[in-house]
């Protein structure tokens, strides 16, 4: 059985090197971009199962990256950001997130947030919803 491709979208190389750790065995990392402009893209390229995208970004920011990739495409959209604030977690679900962790959360809700995205459910990290 074939990997779930996952594309990583931040602007911070120490969370992209601690995300690829975490998901290097189950999962096929097709790549890392540090800018929203270059997810929409590399998204219509490479065609991931599932794009995980931090909110704050330079030039286009996560939120609308993720509109504008939602909108053309059946790749699952999980942020993995530091911002707690439920304005925050509303927008990305209204912008088309299938789920929502932090990054405090990463190695712990990061997978089943991913694997939840894929089977048509909703993930909210711990440290928000609980």
């Amino acid at each position: 059985m074939d990997k779930i491709r996952v594309l990583l979208a931040d602007d911070h190389d120490t969370i992209v090197a601690q995300v690829r750790t975490v998901l290097d065995e189950e999962f096929e990392v097709v790549g890392a971009v540090n800018n929203g402009l270059a997810a929409v893209a590399e998204v219509r390229r490479l065609d991931p199962d599932v794009l995980v995208i931090d909110v704050s970004m330079p030039g286009l920011d996560g939120l609308e990256a993720t509109y504008q990739v939602h909108s053309s495409r059946r790749t699952e959209i999980v942020f993995l950001t530091v911002h707690q604030d439920e304005d925050f977690v509303a927008a990305a679900f209204d912008a088309g997130a299938s789920a929502y962790v932090t990054k405090a959360d990463v190695e712990t809700d990061l997978i089943p947030a991913i694997h939840e995205a894929l089977d048509g459910r909703i993930l909210i990290s711990k440290s928000i919803s609980g």
